[in-house]
């Protein structure tokens, strides 16, 4: 009854592990928006943070969406047995001003850029 239970246990953990990796398809579109509006009217996307925690809420529930769907589906149902990965495309935002990844190689990450989105 032991080796059984660790079994299955087991399985479900293996099972969930592909739900939280994946493309995040839900998160990273609302961080699309959380971005074009902080573009557009940061104080009003601030306010979004804090004072009424509508963003903080969202990405929770994005969260679990993606847990439980998107990701489970593309994991499960077409990267596991293709063996790649499927990305996710975030859209081109026109700012006056904008910043690099952490991920950039130059080292400017923290360096705000003038006229780079137009």
């Amino acid at each position: 009854m032991r080796k059984i239970a660790l079994a299955l246990a087991l399985a479900v953990g293996l099972m969930f592990s592909g739900c939280a990796a994946g493309p995040h398809q839900l998160r990273r579109s609302l961080d699309n928006f959380d971005q074009d509006l902080y573009v557009e009217m940061p104080l009003i996307n601030g306010l979004l943070w804090f004072p009424i925690p509508a963003f903080p809420i969202a990405y929770y529930v994005a969260y679990i969406g993606d847990f439980f769907i998107t990701d489970a589906y593309a994991f499960w149902i077409r990267d596991v047995w293709e063996g790649e990965g499927t990305g996710f495309d975030y859209y081109d935002t026109s700012s006056k001003k904008t910043m690099k990844s952490l991920m950039s190689d130059d080292g400017s990450f923290l360096q705000i850029h003038e006229g780079a989105g137009e």
